[in-house]
């Protein structure tokens, strides 16, 4: 084999440090755009560079020039006794920067709406000071009027309405020990993927409110063991076959006037969705099996509902986020899976082609729907529907491309193999770009695409960039996420591809594929998963690792690892204890190894009740395989992660014990789900590559440098 000379240190040795200054290289990347109603003005959120944290509000001008609207850093942006206001797990942990995360506008753009240090500020948008607005306590969620005159916000878990003038009132006040107004549930964050819990109306006299009452739910205690002093953490938490939180939807009137949304909630009781447009409210319910989605026209007067569209499958009914929706006539936007397609219908006669498999709804103009769907799984380009014309890609080139449309201005984030880019169009004309002022990564991915096996398995190979075809054999190191809702296979540079390459660039043949349950393939490979969650994923990635050798005879099938993190640990854990012959070692991060102890939406969706299909969930736990175990094993795991328990490895460590297996345990403490510390963050990749190193007998080979 052909390498540099030897050191003690690994290659790149910047990289690490790099991805965790960097915050996975999303520091200086501009997001969550809203587009004026004129179509000329578009904000955004971007921090000031790739290592930057503080994320400002940005206005982007008819003429291409970008301003500053809001910055955290100015003088007295900022209370520091400010307490923090209440959000979810979810909404802390996809904040990758600090500073202004979330704003909300107008109708038309005018004013923009945010919260800082729980303080709720708002600004002009064509000029002025960004000016504080007292409330009457720390601010969530605080969303503008569509008149621009009042913002509705969450705090002391009831809905307040203030008026520019300072003006305060509660709309809606907990009428329960355990009863929020305006905030998702746990499953609604987690799982659902629904991020609110309230919505104005057209006219901006009234909302449609969500009250959760988790009074049913059982509560999990999140201790800190390396501060003993400090008491638990209590949470509600709806672990498979255990009760959900009691969820309702109301129509609240400025004037506290009130009516219940009414369905079945018995039969129904996940509320996915819910908006109110020029035709009166739509809310989208699902049934606890999950196999049942029923879409809903509300009277927002008297309450009742009528059925627009009922979905069923024999598995469960995969929600598309940002539908079902209307277009300005009132024709309904709405999932359709037919023909090996999951698709869209709009109105009783448009519909999306066979083979496109859409991913998401994008924005709705007019009678023009925006959505992002893949022909081939591994790339995701923007389309158009409108009436008359039909489907139109708009995207260009390999990557994954996302964006959103008003009034003709179409703004569209491409991810490529290139790096991140955002442009501008006007009626379908080039107009500009969005900086992205991200730091290039130190390493660049060289992946090699291939389809493995008789299932066509999209697959990534990355080799060192120093190494020389044919000059020996490689150890591999398969480093798979395999689950359900992420792909990692794809023609674009992401982080996870920058470290894959930092892996091989330690002198692996670094194998990434995504196989049976991953996302863009149409329904029956998503759902073949059903009832197993290990057993068809784990044949997947066997598969692809011989082939890859048949293709690439570099791979040294006699020194095979794996690395996970989330269901990617599951993965790795359950290879080395399932298919020992195949794999040598493994790195199992944050690994769900019990099926039980994750929540009802999640694991119901995919492995049915615990109480009607219990063998479902014996098959896909890691626990009963612990005395299988006969390879290096390194679980890891963040002892504050309020997402996948601790619980989870540590009930696979004790019955690994129980049985006398060998293992090594890496506690992280005070870490989440996601490490955010540079410390841990880079630590972690370095650590990573000892074990493996030590664990395929590589500790005394040459390192490059």
């Amino acid at each position: 084999m052909t390498t540099p000379p030897s050191t003690t240190a690994p290659v790149c040795p910047g990289f690490p440090r790099q991805f965790a200054r960097t915050r996975r290289f999303s520091l200086g990347v501009p997001r969550q755009f809203t587009v004026s109603a004129d179509g000329h003005r578009i904000l955004f959120l971007r921090s000031g560079g790739g290592t930057d944290p503080v994320s400002r509000l940005w206005l982007r001008e008819p003429e291409g020039t970008e301003r500053v609207l809001a910055d955290p850093r100015e003088p007295g942006a900022a209370d520091a006794d400010q307490p923090e206001a209440e959000r979810t797990r979810r909404e802390r942990a996809r904040e990758q920067s600090d500073g202004v995360v979330a704003y909300s506008t107008d109708v038309r753009a005018r004013l923009a709406a945010f919260a800082l240090g729980g303080t709720l500020r708002v600004v002009e948008v064509d000029g002025g000071a960004v000016s504080t607005v007292a409330t009457a306590g720390p601010v969530t969620d605080p969303r503008l009027s569509p008149d621009g005159r009042s913002v509705a916000y969450v705090t002391a878990r009831g809905v307040h309405v203030v008026d520019l003038d300072g003006t305060d009132r509660p709309l809606a006040v907990p009428d329960g020990p355990e009863v929020t107004y305006g905030l998702p549930e746990h499953v609604a964050a987690e799982s659902i993927g629904r991020l609110r819990g309230f919505w104005w109306a057209p006219d901006s006299g009234a909302l449609l409110v969500a009250r959760v009452d988790t009074a049913p739910v059982q509560r999990w205690h999140i201790a800190d063991p390396a501060n003993p002093h400090l008491p638990p953490r209590s949470m509600p938490y709806p672990a498979a076959g255990t009760a959900n939180a009691d969820v309702s939807l109301h129509r609240i009137s400025l004037d506290g006037s009130r009516t219940e949304i009414v369905w079945d909630r018995q039969e129904f009781e996940y509320l996915v969705d819910a908006r109110w447009d020029a035709h009166g409210p739509l809310v989208t319910v699902q049934s606890r099996d999950q196999r049942t989605v029923r879409v809903l026209a509300a009277d927002p007067v008297t309450g009742a509902t009528r059925t627009l569209h009922e979905q069923h499958d024999a598995s469960w009914v995969e929600l598309v986020p940002g539908a079902p929706a209307r277009t300005e006539s009132g024709a309904l936007v709405h999932p359709l899976e037919q023909d090996g397609t999951r698709g869209l219908r709009v109105g009783a006669d448009g519909r999306t082609p066979p083979g496109l498999q859409v991913r998401a709804v994008l924005a709705i103009d007019g009678e023009r729907v925006l959505f992002a769907a893949s022909e081939e799984p591994t790339e995701t380009h923007v389309w158009s529907y409108e009436p008359g014309s039909g489907c139109t890609r708009i995207s260009e080139g390999p990557g994954l491309h996302s964006g959103t449309l008003r009034d003709g201005t179409l703004v569209l984030e491409s991810r490529t193999p290139g790096g991140h880019r955002v442009t501008v169009q006007r009626e379908g004309q080039p107009d500009g770009a969005v900086a992205v002022l991200a730091e290039e990564p130190v390493i660049t991915p060289r992946p090699v695409f291939l389809s493995l096996g008789e299932r066509k398995v999209r697959t990534a190979l990355y080799l060192p960039s120093w190494y020389e075809p044919g000059s020996g054999k490689l150890p591999v190191l398969l480093d798979p996420y395999g689950g359900p809702a992420l792909q990692v296979v794809v023609r674009a540079r992401t982080w996870t591809s920058c470290v894959s390459q930092w892996f091989a660039e330690q002198g692996f043949a670094v194998l990434v594929a995504d196989g049976r349950g991953t996302p863009g393939r149409g329904p029956a490979w998503e759902k073949a998963v059903y009832g197993d969650s290990l057993g068809p994923v784990l044949e997947d990635q066997i598969d692809a690792l011989h082939a890859a050798a048949e293709v690439c005879p570099e791979l040294d099938l006699d020194r095979v690892a794996i690395r996970g993190w989330s269901f990617g640990g599951y993965l790795a854990a359950g290879a080395v204890l399932r298919r020992p012959d195949a794999v040598h070692a493994a790195v199992a991060g944050a690994a769900p190894a019990d099926p039980l102890l994750y929540d009802t939406h999640w694991k119901e969706r995919y492995l049915g009740h615990p109480a009607k299909e219990p063998e479902n969930y014996e098959r896909s736990s890691l626990l009963p395989d612990a005395h299988r175990l006969g390879r290096p094993l390194l679980i890891v795991h963040g002892m504050a992660d309020d997402n996948v328990v601790v619980a989870h490895s540590l009930r696979l460590s004790a019955a690994l014990l129980a049985a006398g297996r060998p293992h090594t345990v890496l506690p992280l403490s005070g870490v989440t789900h996601l490490a955010a510390s540079e410390d841990v963050a880079e630590n972690l990749l370095l650590l990573q590559i000892v074990f493996l190193r030590e664990a395929l007998g590589l500790a005394g080979e040459a390192r490059t440098i």
